[in-house]
């Protein structure tokens, strides 16, 4: 019993090293579970002490220290837990073993290693060897494969288990380990290492058993190479077990035995508890030379050495930073409770409570009862919730919006109609209907002595000044200003804000707008309203219906506030560029200010006194440094700058000015590193003048010389220095008096006359006060070098037009253009009448064509009943240019024109348009885009307009220098056309 007690001690504490590149701790488990003692030890088990390793007798075992417990049933019980070795049978005699593939490390004689075998013919193989009292397998390590060096574990050992004979076989490396079965429970083998295999050949594929050759260290010599590389890696080892967490409380009770480990041992011993890769610790085992084994463990121990040493600096940093962080937290704890013993400072919830009082206070008279209940209510929450929790944040936010609102808080207007239409023109040039508009809303607002917000939307192309005008109308109302824009918005809570039951909700637009302003009557912009999107989280449009009508927005209703408010005094000035895409009931709350673009005089004032002005302060030039004059302006304008906006006019101006300062900069370096040119004047007789040339070497051709007349005066020489600079130069380093070449030549020509030096000094005085100012001059002839080719030419292209060919007017994104229609005959025979189409036309302007054909045949009937000319003639209609899309019906009675013309051979009156839409009886509908057309008929010099009478009012609109020279015919039918068109015509010789 003593004995018994004595093997349970030794067991217990010798807890052999696992596998260091997988995870110890149910490793460590296992062989605990596997060698401890039972609490109830059985009489009928016997122990003996039994380690094998490389042939070494058992009694040498023991006098190195190391010993393992094997036990043994009696009376020949086959117990799955333990291992029975008859004392007969010897492990030198196992020459065939069943081979267990290891998928992570090799197992070394001496340790125990875990493994699960899931291949139930194997299973059945080693319980079979244990009941022959023969429980030996040899464990072999798997080779890596290339592909598979980011496998997984899992996937490793699932590859391997359907691996079967000459495969798997192909896959172990050739040396392993003899070992002994010690348990079996279920799929788990539990192995102990004895001494070292090596594979010959195959002797049966399922379960894979193998023929193996028992191997044997070499004979070594201990020299002191020997001896020193054994107390290194024992050196080592004491270092690694002294810091390694992992090992030190297992290992511990054996570091007094690691000094009487034999060589061969002490290196097996390493190589299996460090974390060497496995192809390493594979090295190790196939190593026969103790030196070189101990060697390669050496170097496994160093770097497992130098792991551990990175992981205590990165624990004890880490334990540092905590331990400062703990400290700092209760310092501040401390200096917490100190501040509010002392009355110095209250907690958070006491101080929040405070600042939302102190905010609400000031308007708490005009803060709506509503909004003070809910404010109360929520302070109240606030001091009975925990600073820590979510519900405390949520709270604290809510009233941090509630109270920063200015509840009631409203600016002073300015209700001065003179001063705002002051302000409206200084910002900008025209836009008469919306200055007259706000100036309205002004009157308005001073009679009833408070003003009501409005909702007004500005429409109209690019670059026209909608947003803009925006800003100038809140400086004129003085109210405060806030844009945003819509465009691409598909959110509704951009709007109506998310609720707070969200995480990161926030309120909408509006109350941003109100938080930020601080007044609750802002001038609010909201930019590109018909660039509205729709998505999954609802219609915006459909939200900005609240917001934008009169009737609903005093109670708007944000869903992150959860309480009204008033919006009503918010004057909103929508923009938007095409007002057909603007759903119509958002449309319907808008009062629309269609704004068509400027024309010519008008971009030329705005050029002049706007754009202009601004770039050059923008660009650091003076004005007396350039001239733009207006041919160039004008010439930009017509050939660059159609469009109805002047944004591309801004751009022009400022590659004009940028190019003019670049040739500025470039040209001061020459004017401040070159040498005066030194002139002697010489006085002459017959004219009795003095000329004084003042040059200067390295001149541009800009550069000019400047002369000098005085009075006539004695015949003597005069000498002097002039030098004319920039104007950033000094005046001492711009006029020299005294130079040496001064000083020579005046010592040289000896004069006694007073008078000569006071014309001396009267001349560089001159000098002194005039300054070279470089001007750099813009007009027709040079404007393409500055701004490139012209983009636009002349859309007049016929003077007269030809038969069959008529000028219309189209509208385009570019304001307007004069349009041709070309009329030709193809063929003419007997029932050959139709009509082919070109130009790109589209549906709309292709039913257009046909309609002006079959009017056309009915007039020509009409007129010359004989005439079968549409039906016996095929006819081709082409509107250029052929590049450009077109469509709309407003070309019909164009159309019709320019096949009558050709029917009849007939010219059209000189300088004659013509636009409208036309309908199979002849009636003239209205068209659009009167103001654009016409702009586009003056650029083309056309005396005689025709429109619809239905657009005589849009006509009658337009400003007077717009409809100044212009003889403009109304018409209700196509016969009128037709008396206007071909009253003066030339006869076809």
């Amino acid at each position: 019993m003593l004995k018994l007690l004595s093997h349970c001690q030794r067991l217990q504490s010798f807890n052999l090293i696992r596998d260091g590149a997988n995870s110890w701790a149910p490793l460590l488990r296992v062989i605990t579970s596997s060698l401890r003692c039972p609490p109830r030890p059985n009489p009928n088990l016997l122990f003996r002490v039994f380690f094998s390793s490389d042939g070494s007798d058992p009694v040498e075992a023991e006098a190195a220290g190391v010993k393992a417990v094997v036990a043994e049933p009696a009376d020949g019980e086959s117990d799955s837990s333990a291992a029975m070795v008859p004392a007969v049978f010897k492990p030198e005699d196992c020459l065939t073993v069943v081979a267990l593939p290891l998928p992570h490390r090799p197992l070394f004689p001496g340790f125990y290693m875990p493994i699960y075998v899931k291949d139930p013919k194997v299973l059945a193989a080693l319980v079979e060897s244990r009941k022959r009292q023969a429980p030996y397998a040899g464990a072999f390590l798997v080779k890596e494969e290339p592909q598979s060096g980011s496998a997984s574990g899992s996937a490793t050992e699932k590859s391997i288990a359907d691996l079967k004979g000459k495969e798997l076989l192909n896959r172990l490396h050739e040396v392993g380990t003899l070992a002994q079965i010690t348990s079996i429970q279920g799929e788990q083998v539990i192995l102990i290492g004895h001494r070292r295999l090596r594979i010959t050949e195959m002797v049966d594929d399922d379960p894979l058993t193998v023929k193996v050759d028992h191997l044997k260290d070499q004979a070594y010599v201990v020299d002191d190479v020997m001896k020193a590389t054994f107390s290194e890696v024992t050196a080592t080892l004491r270092d690694v077990l002294k810091v390694h967490t992992l090992w030190r409380d297992q290992v511990q009770t054996y570091v007094q035995h690691i000094g009487d480990f034999t060589y061969s041992r002490l290196a097996d011993f390493g190589a299996a508890i460090c974390g060497g890769n496995r192809l390493q610790c594979q090295r190790v085992l196939e190593e026969l030379d103790v030196l070189r084994r101990l060697q390669l463990t050496l170097e496994l121990v160093k770097k497992e050495m130098e792991i551990s040493k990175i992981q205590e600096s990165i624990a004890k940093a880490m334990e540092e930073k905590i331990s400062g962080e703990q400290r700092r937290y209760l310092l501040n704890e401390q200096l917490k409770a100190i501040k509010k013993e002392l009355g110095l400072e209250t907690d958070d919830k006491s101080a929040l409570t405070t600042k939302f009082r102190d905010r609400i206070e000031p308007n708490k008279d005009k803060c709506p009862p509503h909004v003070l209940q809910v404010i109360e209510e929520e302070l109240t929450k606030l001091q009975l919730l925990e600073a820590s929790s979510s519900e405390f944040n949520v709270t604290r936010n809510y009233l941090d919006w509630l109270t920063a609102l200015p509840w009631g808080n409203y600016s002073d207007e300015n209700f001065d109609v003179i001063r705002a239409q002051k302000i409206l023109d200084e910002d900008h040039y025209g836009l008469t209907d919306v200055k007259e508009r706000i100036l309205e809303f002004i009157a308005v607002g001073k009679l009833r002595g408070i003003s009501q917000g409005k909702i007004i939307c500005l429409s109209g192309p690019p670059g026209v000044g909608k947003t803009s005008i925006g800003r100038s109308i809140a400086r004129a109302l003085n109210r405060k200003f806030f844009r945003f824009s819509v465009g691409g918005l598909s959110d509704v809570a951009e709007i109506k804000g998310h609720r707070r039951t969200y995480i990161g909700a926030m309120p909408g637009k509006m109350v941003q707008c109100l938080k930020n302003v601080g007044t609750a009557n802002p001038l609010v912009l909201i930019d590109e309203i018909d660039k509205l999107g729709r998505g999954h989280a609802g219609d915006p449009a459909s939200a900005m219906l609240e917001l934008l009508d009169p009737e609903q927005n005093a109670n708007f209703l944000d869903h992150y506030l959860d309480v009204t408010i008033d919006l009503s005094k918010v004057l909103f000035v929508c923009t938007a560029n095409v007002v057909e895409h603007i759903p119509n009931p958002l449309l319907d709350r808008m009062e629309v200010i269609s704004i068509a673009g400027y024309i010519t005089d008008e971009k030329m004032h705005i050029a002049r006194d706007y754009l202009e002005k601004a770039t050059r302060e923008a660009c650091g030039i003076k004005p007396e440094q350039v001239e733009l004059t207006d041919t160039a302006l004008l010439a930009l304008i017509e050939n660059y700058c159609r469009e109805a906006g002047v944004r591309n006019l801004q751009k022009q101006i400022d590659k004009i000015y940028r190019k003019i300062a670049l040739r500025l900069v470039r040209r001061e370096p020459s004017v401040a590193m070159s040498a005066p040119t030194v002139m002697v004047t010489e006085l002459d007789e017959s004219r009795g003048s003095v000329d004084a040339v003042i040059g200067e070497g390295n001149l541009n051709e800009a550069d000019s010389a400047i002369a000098f007349t005085e009075p006539t005066m004695p015949e003597e020489q005069v000498s002097c220095e002039t030098v004319v600079g920039d104007e950033d130069h000094n005046k001492e380093e711009s006029i020299g008096i005294g130079s040496d070449v001064l000083i020579a030549e005046s010592e040289a020509v000896k004069t006694d006359s007073t008078a000569e030096d006071g014309l001396v000094a009267e001349v560089i005085k001159d000098v002194e006060a005039s300054e070279l100012v470089e001007k750099v001059l813009v007009d027709e002839s040079n404007l393409s070098d500055y701004v490139g080719k012209p983009v636009f030419h002349a859309d007049r292209i016929y003077g007269q037009t030809p038969i069959g060919v008529v000028m219309g007017l189209a509208w385009t994104s570019m304001g307007g253009s004069t349009l041709y229609i070309e009329t030709s005959q193809v063929e003419q025979g007997e029932g050959k009448g139709g009509l082919s189409l070109t130009g790109q036309l589209g549906d709309v302007m292709k039913e257009s064509a046909q309609i002006a054909h079959t009017v056309a045949r009915a007039i020509l009937r009409e007129k010359d009943p004989a005439n079968n000319f549409f039906a016996d003639t095929k006819l081709h209609l082409h509107v250029p240019a052929g590049a450009t899309p077109k469509d709309g019906p407003s070309a019909g009675c164009t159309m019709i024109t320019s096949l009558l013309s050709l029917a009849t051979k007939k010219h059209v009156k000189k300088d004659f348009a013509m636009t409208g839409e036309v309908t199979l009886t002849g009636k003239i509908l209205p068209i659009g885009g009167v103001k654009e057309k016409t702009i586009a008929a003056r650029r083309s010099d056309v005396k005689t307009l025709i429109f619809p009478s239905a657009n005589r009012r849009d006509f009658d609109e337009l400003a007077s220098n717009v409809k100044e020279g212009l003889d403009v015919h109304f018409v209700d039918e196509y016969g009128e056309i037709f008396e206007l068109a071909f009253s003066n015509d030339i006869d076809v010789l």
